[in-house]
């Protein structure tokens, strides 16, 4: 699926709709830096009922985690900064990933050979004023 957004206004919409047209938890997404990863996962977060405030990138921590109103978890990780899958594996990425938690993972592509084989893989680019979404279930 493809999908063009024009305004960040447009988001929660598409969150709504992933949530609802797609059960996999785990949601890898790819985009250049600035792309408004974080933003989206923002509003994901806000679709799943987590408090607005307590979001934010943890580019340097590699994952925050946080709760949702009706008491799930949902853990948001940036390998941004990883030097090597050695480092998912000293954190303990198994336990995040087969929780049965949402996880949204930023810069998948550090951790390619570690990424479970069903995920919702979400890329998105620049394209003059707009993002295109590409949203591809594995």
């Amino acid at each position: 699926m493809r999908i063009s957004i024009d305004s960040i206004d447009e988001l929660p919409a598409l969150a709504a709709k992933i949530r609802g047209d797609y059960s996999n938890k785990i949601i890898a997404f790819y985009g250049a830096m600035g792309v408004g990863k974080t933003t989206f996962i923002k509003s994901l977060c806000v679709e799943l009922g987590v408090e607005v405030s307590e979001i934010c990138s943890p580019t340097y921590g590699l994952v925050n985690e946080y709760e949702t109103n009706d008491g799930q978890v949902v853990y948001h990780f940036d390998f941004y900064r990883l030097k090597d899958e050695n480092e998912a594996f000293d954190m303990g990425y198994e336990n995040y990933f087969y929780s049965n938690q949402y996880c949204f993972i930023e810069w998948p592509e550090k951790i390619a050979n570690l990424l479970p084989e069903k995920l919702l893989k979400i890329h998105i680019e620049s394209q003059n004023h707009s993002r295109i979404f590409t949203i591809e279930e594995i």
